[in-house]
């Protein structure tokens, strides 16, 4: 992207990953990038209508796309909205995609998730794992419709010469999360449920499920950090992980532990066995990233949770919940 100008559209730009591209972002202007971003979000089109989508990039006419718009939700919303999941993440992506090629748009970064992966492999998962069978049960329909965006980008590499690529992070978390109880991820779940348990002096914690299920998490500032270097740097179609080291998985339990100290919560965290788990693990390598980006820092994930943790406390008033 050096030396050209740029005008990067970001979808799902009032989201997670958005957000924290948007906090380097605004960071980074005493840099003197040529560089003009657009954070668009659900309020600025629905990419799930074609005429909506093809207006969005007719008016902001990018040269460079990082697609994050998605519909999703934590498992229980999965679980009981596979076809839903399914059909809207389709409309989504083929109607972004086909905007970003009738418009000539130099380069696509799409994100996936590690949920994608078949449910029965070998560990740790990697790039060229992506399409060897089944995702698990409980997501099947937001999993294959992720699963697909690689379809897409090889299809339009092949067809058009695009550069479309996609990037697979491990479970992202961090400042402006969505922490509604009825849709949100493991790690807001928990820090929305212990708030009100410390607002309410309540003397136990439940943590749904048995805590054991081992998970990678990726500090949603980091996650951005990345994105940026595939944007400037990773010119291949193949997808590529962005995961913390193997080594920095974590239990459930261990997130909890970590959300009660960084919270001070002096109660007991109790676990509701009846309810479930979810896949038990889904180990990521990012062998590839570490290979390309050799010096690459990761956040510690209790620095992390604290720091999630104290921008909730400040900001409940205006976080998704």
């Amino acid at each position: 992207m050096s030396g050209e100008s740029s005008i990067i559209l970001v979808t799902g730009g009032s989201g997670l990953v958005g957000q924290a591209i948007k906090t380097l972002i605004e960071q980074e202007k005493q840099e003197g990038k040529n560089e003009t971003w657009i954070f668009c979000g659900s309020k600025d089109g629905d990419l799930r209508d074609k005429q909506q989508t093809e207006a969005l990039f007719e008016k902001h006419r990018p040269t460079h796309v990082i697609h994050l718009a998605a519909m999703v939700g934590g498992l229980f919303h999965n679980m009981a909205h596979n076809l839903d999941f399914f059909r809207e993440n389709m409309a989504i992506n083929d109607n972004v995609l086909a905007a970003c090629h009738s418009r000539s748009v130099r380069k696509v970064v799409s994100c996936l998730s590690t949920c994608i992966f078949p449910d029965n492999t070998t560990y740790p998962i990697d790039e060229t794992m992506v399409h060897n069978g089944p995702p698990h049960s409980s997501n099947y329909g937001y999993s294959y419709a992720k699963r697909m965006i690689d379809v897409l980008n090889r299809g339009y590499h092949e067809q058009h010469g695009r550069t479309f690529t996609s990037v697979i992070p491990c479970n992202v978390f961090g400042p402006r999360d969505n922490y509604s109880l009825q849709s949100s991820h493991v790690i807001p779940a928990l820090v929305r449920r212990m708030d009100d348990a410390m607002r309410n002096g309540d003397a136990t914690f439940t943590v749904l499920g048995s805590g054991k299920p081992l998970r990678q998490f990726i500090y949603s500032l980091d996650l951005a950090k990345l994105f940026l270097w595939v944007l400037r740097s990773y010119d291949s179609v193949e997808p590529i992980i962005l995961s913390v080291d193997e080594s920095d998985e974590v239990t459930i339990s261990a997130v909890a532990e970590a959300i009660k100290e960084a919270y001070g919560y002096q109660g007991t965290l109790v676990y509701d066995t009846s309810k479930a788990d979810g896949q038990y693990k889904k180990t990521a390598s990012n062998r590839k990233l570490r290979s390309l980006y050799k010096d690459f820092t990761f956040t510690p994930f209790e620095e992390a949770i604290r720091d999630t943790v104290k921008w909730f406390r400040e900001n409940r008033e205006i976080a998704r919940t």
